[in-house]
């Protein structure tokens, strides 16, 4: 049996993505550069840990080859990896730029152009991006820029993957995430689950949970 792949599998949104498939039978692989953090989500929701650096396309490529190895080709995979920070406009260095773009918009396009072409081959998969910041915010811009070139990743990748029967979107979250809060990661990761099972006329580019 295909499962799912969560690459960014902290103890928020990831760890209850990775819950609520393994939830339905599917083998999960979760992967993280944290190994402690990995595999504290690992152990809790039963999945197979790949440690990964995202910004190291090498290390990535090989990471999805060992979760396919293991699980068999995925029939979906979440990307949620994201570095988070606060900066204003300035603050950054270019490198500082380049490293954040590097995990929140070039991760998700080195798995995305890795796994994407086998899913079009077999006629189904799907891939979700966690997104974010609907409207930019000064006072998070690499953030800012980083997910709306999430957003236009995904248009991409929809229109050249889509009539091959991959459902590609994101997941657009609008606010904190913490347990008890109206962000709260298992109702977030609910959606996720949604976009995998929703009826190919009924597919969303993005939905946003706000």
């Amino acid at each position: 049996m295909s499962g799912a792949v969560v690459i960014g599998a902290g103890p928020g949104i990831g760890r209850s993505v990775a819950r609520r498939f393994a939830k339905e039978g599917l083998p999960v692989a979760v992967m993280a550069r944290d190994k402690d953090k990995l595999n504290a989500v690992a152990e809790a929701v039963g999945a197979f840990a790949v440690p990964v650096d995202v910004a190291d396309e090498e290390a990535l490529r090989g990471a999805l080859d060992v979760a396919a190895a293991e699980l068999g080709p995925p029939d979906a995979v979440v990307y949620n990896a994201a570095v988070i920070q606060a900066d204003v406009p300035g603050e950054l260095s270019v490198r500082q730029h380049q490293e954040a773009w590097t995990v929140n918009v070039v991760g998700a396009l080195i798995a995305a152009a890795h796994v994407l072409p086998g899913m079009a081959g077999r006629g189904h998969g799907t891939f979700l991006i966690t997104g974010g910041m609907p409207e930019p915010k000064p006072r998070y811009v690499s953030l800012s820029l980083g997910k709306a070139g999430v957003r236009s990743l995904v248009t991409m990748l929809d229109m050249e993957y889509r009539s091959h029967g991959v459902h590609v979107a994101t997941v657009t979250v609008a606010g904190v995430v913490a347990p008890g809060t109206a962000y709260d990661p298992d109702d977030i990761a609910e959606q996720y689950w949604r976009l995998h099972t929703q009826p190919r006329a009924e597919w969303e580019r993005e939905y946003l949970f706000a």
